[in-house]
């Protein structure tokens, strides 16, 4: 039950992160991001939220898998996971809302970090907590690619 629990609070948290996120992101998604060079690679608008809420969803029930774990560890692996998600939220606050290729670049690299650290502790608390973030790193790689585009190109 502890687990489920975590579980649920994991999921409502990240999902919550995402939405305060996504409403940074109101006014330049609509006038300063259509603007920008993009890369071709690019995927079409419709395929970001759908991601990220299944990304969201993983990054929760893994997080909720820590917290139910019986290690001495879980504790630091789980601060890991919340300073990954700060910087997560705050990517969209410093690309759309500062409108800041820049800092959003600089965000999305100590978060690369943090999300690389969190899946290698998690791995050594619970394996599964560590695969269901791998395709948050793959994710978040592409979107590092895809900021650092629009960073050296406008």
């Amino acid at each position: 039950m502890k687990t489920f629990i975590g579980i649920i609070i994991g999921i409502v948290l990240c999902l919550f992160t995402g939405f305060m996120g996504s409403k940074t992101q109101d006014l330049s998604l609509s006038e300063w991001y259509p603007t920008l060079i993009k890369s071709p690679l690019t995927p079409p608008s419709f395929v970001f939220p759908v991601t990220w809420t299944i990304l969201y969803i993983c990054m929760g029930i893994s997080a909720g898998l820590i917290a139910g774990a019986s290690s001495t560890t879980k504790t630091k692996v789980l601060i890991i996971f919340l300073l990954q998600l700060l910087f997560n939220f705050l990517w969209s606050y410093l690309f759309f809302y500062l409108r800041s290729p820049l800092y959003g670049f600089i965000d999305i690299l100590i978060l690369d970090i943090f999300v690389i650290w969190y899946v290698i502790s998690s791995y050594k608390v619970k394996v599964l907590s560590s695969v269901l973030c791998w395709p948050y790193i793959l994710w978040l790689l592409f979107a590092t690619y895809l900021n650092g585009f629009i960073l050296f190109r406008n």
